[in-house]
């Protein structure tokens, strides 16, 4: 009789590890309100984009400033003409999985994603988000709280492959094979 094969390696769990979590989590800052020239470059960058983006989804942390900033996205975008908000979804900053948030928030069929959060939850969200749903980081966009550095390396490198957002004051950043690159902002009026 042949001997049995070795067990399969445990399938990794889609959270954060405690420790990474532990060693980001007390320094990653808090949301702070948006401000005008962030919520500017954000409709911006989501107007601009080809192929034309018309209905999103909405996700939000349960901080007021991401409940703030995801409210007035919304209010704005409604105003666009044939721009449509299908849904808006929130998750806690600490849960057990994140299954239910992801499930949610990856349901409809959007051209794209917007997401105001606090880096740690949106790490935790994302991780299961790309385990469990046919979620694109590339076609999700975020407020400037989520343009920090230690983000992809919590959410682990290909988690965000391809997302975008903006800064506070009105720059663009992306997430490129693990590395967050900001573009700067675009020259005041009258600059030369």
């Amino acid at each position: 009789m042949a001997p049995a094969p070795p067990p399969s390696p445990a399938t990794p769990s889609p959270l954060v590890p405690h420790d990474a979590a532990s060693a980001y989590g007390g320094a990653l800052p808090s949301p702070t309100p948006h401000t005008h020239a962030e919520l500017t470059a954000l409709l911006g960058l989501l107007t601009a984009a080809r192929p034309r983006i018309g209905p999103v989804v909405v996700g939000h942390s349960r901080d007021a400033a991401s409940r703030a900033s995801a409210a007035a996205f919304v209010a704005a975008w409604s105003t666009l003409a044939e721009r449509a908000v299908l849904g808006m979804v929130d998750w806690p900053e600490t849960a057990a999985s994140w299954l239910r948030p992801a499930k949610r928030f990856a349901a409809w069929e959007p051209d794209a994603w917007v997401v105001a959060a606090a880096p740690l939850g949106w790490a935790q969200m994302s991780r299961r988000l790309r385990r469990n749903t046919t979620w694109d980081p590339a076609r999700t966009y975020g407020f400037a709280a989520l343009g920090d550095s230690r983000l992809p390396a919590l959410a682990g490198a290909a988690a965000l492959q391809g997302m975008r957002g903006v800064t506070a004051d009105g720059g663009v950043w992306t997430i490129d094979r693990g590395w967050l690159v900001r573009h700067l902002p675009p020259p005041a009026p009258g600059t030369p």
